[in-house]
């Protein structure tokens, strides 16, 4: 069965926020297109639920978070973003909930965003590889609070704090998905998104035995060939888009 091709993404819009879980999150793929969209003259504001503290065996949770909170501003610079915010939920535990609802739709009003970013909210991949239920939670929590961001009702605090509601997201773009709807063509910005995850030298260095930068290049030169063959034979930073 012929698959069907990926449109475009669309490029109407000034303003966008990435929310994930982790440093290194948007890393994976997506930060080729936040390479091109910087370049176009698009601001692009990072999100984080947690420092990614948990994410390395060899470094108590302390010592862990600033290093990698340092490594993922490095990172977020390489491809044009230099507002990066990190709301403090532990690594490995993130719960899907109110709070982290009202968190994430509390930066949406703050940040104002049209077009807003997330990571794979599914149990899965694709096929067999299962989510981290930090993924799942903050995806999940993002595609919820652009609506809770828009109506002055729900964290009727956050007005009172002086957030008037948003209604102005337009799309949530969610990278990582096995359903994909939508791409960015990677051409430009796959070098800068290279450095991008290179960034982060200390967790790669302790996830794999292979050389850093040939191990960034591979993986992510196997993401944008994927679904190259559905956007016309350009490498592709895919998005599952929603409406809003």
């Amino acid at each position: 069965m012929t698959q069907q091709r990926l449109e475009p993404l669309p490029t109407d819009w000034s303003r966008a926020l990435a929310v994930v879980a982790h440093p290194d999150d948007l890393e994976y793929g997506a930060a080729a297109a936040v390479a091109d969209w910087t370049d176009a003259g698009r601001e692009v504001v990072y999100l984080l639920a947690s420092r990614g503290e948990a994410g390395i065996d060899g470094l108590p949770p302390e010592e862990c978070a600033p290093l990698r909170e340092r490594e993922q501003r490095a990172s977020a610079a390489v491809v044009g973003v230099s507002t990066v915010e990190f709301l403090d939920h532990r690594d490995g535990v993130i719960e899907y909930g109110i709070g982290l609802r009202r968190d994430i739709a509390a930066a949406i009003r703050r940040h104002r965003p049209e077009l807003v970013i997330t990571l794979n909210h599914r149990d899965t991949w694709g096929g067999a590889t299962w989510n981290t239920p930090d993924h799942r939670a903050v995806g999940r929590a993002t595609l919820d609070a652009v609506a809770d961001a828009g109506n002055r009702w729900i964290f009727p605090e956050l007005t009172e704090g002086g957030l008037e509601p948003w209604n102005g997201v337009r799309w949530t773009a969610v990278a990582g998905s096995d359903r994909p709807t939508h791409a960015v063509d990677a051409t430009r910005g796959f070098e800068r998104s290279v450095e991008s995850l290179l960034a982060h030298r200390t967790y790669i260095e302790a996830l794999t035995e292979d050389e850093p930068e040939t191990y960034c290049r591979t993986f992510l030169e196997g993401m944008v060939r994927a679904e190259a063959d559905r956007f016309g034979g350009r490498p592709a930073v895919t998005f599952e888009v929603f409406s809003s």
